[in-house]
């Protein structure tokens, strides 16, 4: 259960609210630097406050508007630790999407969507927006259009959960202990000591491992 708070909860329960959502997009340069860039579904740019999901506290970020961000799919609200996925669509034709898109490396960039909750009396955030999903990009598609046809981006997100499901492809590597600890030998001879080779008695070579043959049990059955 979210908990909100208490401006949010009476104007929410008066039908005073209008919700939009801000999309927060942490890209790569191509020197490797990160490249933050935030879009909102509203009119012209806006500086809101947002919920930092790493520190619970709230933290003013710049957000581009009209008409960048065209739709954000829905998002799962499940209690369990299995991947979700959640499909945003973009503008084609705005400079700053195709900047983000085009002019970055949005390979497994982190993601996180927030909902805003304005007053639309005073036009201005009750609250800083709360966190609704992160996660990282899994696939970007550029629909460059034809003529009299329409164009789109949609980036296909992961939640942060993935990566559970990822495995450590050198955690029985000797170099990969001695980093754990520098007097640990214990993967030393990993490598080689399947070409290992045994002396018993005359015979020399690499010991041979054969199945074990089965074992049949006769049963006698006396009566009368």
């Amino acid at each position: 259960m979210r908990n909100i708070s208490s401006g949010n909860l009476a104007l929410l329960q008066g039908r005073q609210l209008v919700a939009r959502d801000f999309l927060w997009i942490v890209a790569r340069s191509f020197d490797g630097s990160p490249y933050p860039y935030g879009f909102w579904s509203g009119v012209g740019d806006i500086s809101a406050p947002v919920t930092n999901p790493d520190t619970g506290l709230p933290n003013t970020r710049n957000f581009e508007g009209s008409g960048t961000l065209i739709q954000i799919g829905d998002v799962p609200q499940v209690a369990n630790i299995t991947v979700q996925n959640v499909t945003i669509s973009m503008s084609q034709i705005d400079a700053g999407v195709a900047n983000i898109v085009r002019g970055h490396d949005l390979k497994q960039a982190r993601i996180e969507i927030y909902r805003g909750l304005f007053n639309p009396d005073t036009r201005q955030l009750v609250d800083p927006a709360f966190l609704r999903w992160i996660g990282f990009v899994d696939k970007v598609t550029i629909k460059t259009p034809k003529e009299n046809d329409a164009g789109s981006v949609e980036i296909e997100c992961a939640s942060h959960t993935q990566e559970m499901t990822r495995g450590n492809p050198d955690r029985r590597a000797n170099d990969s202990q001695r980093l754990r600890s520098a007097t640990d030998n214990f993967f030393e001879d990993v490598t080689t000591v399947g070409e290992t080779e045994f002396f018993w008695g005359q015979k020399a070579g690499k010991v041979e491992t054969v199945a074990s043959p089965s074992l049949k049990t006769k049963v006698i059955l006396s009566g009368k």
